[in-house]
Formats: C-alpha cells, structure tokens, sequence
C-alpha cells in the first residue's frame, strides 16, 4: 500500500499528456494499476487472516499458570493447541487486548482495500469508459456537409 501511495505522487509529477503518448506515463499507469491490485488482494486476505484469528480468540478458554496465560480452544481434548502467554497477570486484559488489536487491524486493512479498490476502479474507468459529449445521433446529410460559399 505504501509502494502504491508512492508510485501515486510520481504519477501527479508527471506532466499529463492526453491519450497516454508517453511512455513514462502509461508505465507509471500501468504500475499504479498493478500495484494497486496486488494490494487490494494483500488488504483483503489481511482481513481474512485477521478475521479467522479473532474468531480463533472468541472460542479461547484461559487460565492463569504461575506467571503465564495459557489458552487452549478445547479443554476437553489433550491435545489441542495450547497457546502461552509469558509474563501475563491477568488472562482476561491480554485476551480483550489481543481482540481489540484484531478488530482494529481489520478495520483499518478493510478501509486500505477499500481504497485500493476505489483506485482500480477509477483507472480502469479512466481508461476504458470513456464518455464523449456531442456526439450526434442523426446522420449528416449531404447539404449539412458540403455547403459552398459564395
């Protein structure tokens, strides 16, 4: 997302030349474009991952060990995961903490591919809808086209 915003700044220093005539320019478009969907799909699968942890937390049973939390997601089953916590007093902060962390990472990755998106989006329209004004919708007629002067 950062490289992005970069190749987003050269992309304003370049002088604007209509109908992509020169090279430079449509490279950088064409980097900004690619960039910017690579990054949508890193923004989304950090969603993704974050998602599936809190989701992961939500189901966590913890317990204060000495000086440690350990949190397994099944405490019927021995062998399920066990995650540990060193130096931890209190389970139930670090778990509220840990899902706070989760949720804002979500959010804020969300709103990164939203903008990613938005980016695609508006180059891809740039390039490929292009609206032109007065464009007639009846054919000329010869007298219309060809009229002499005298």
């Amino acid at each position: 997302v950062c490289v992005v915003a970069l190749v987003g700044f050269v992309m304003l220093c370049i002088s604007y030349q209509p109908d992509e005539k020169t090279c430079v320019q449509f490279t950088v478009k064409l980097m900004y474009f690619l960039l910017s969907a690579l990054a949508l799909v890193a923004c989304v699968l950090a969603v993704a991952f974050a998602a599936h942890h809190y989701l992961q937390m939500t189901k966590f049973t913890c317990d204060t060990i000495l000086d440690s939390c350990q949190c397994k997601l099944d405490t019927a089953d021995p062998l399920s995961r066990t995650f540990i916590y060193q130096d931890t007093a209190d389970c139930d902060s670090l778990t509220s903490a840990l899902n706070l962390y989760l949720l804002l990472q979500m959010v804020l990755n969300l709103i990164a591919a939203l903008v990613c998106l938005s980016a695609c989006f508006v180059m891809w329209k740039h390039r490929y809808q292009v609206f032109y004004v007065g464009i007639r919708f009846y054919p000329l007629t010869a007298s219309e086209g060809h009229q002499e002067k005298v």
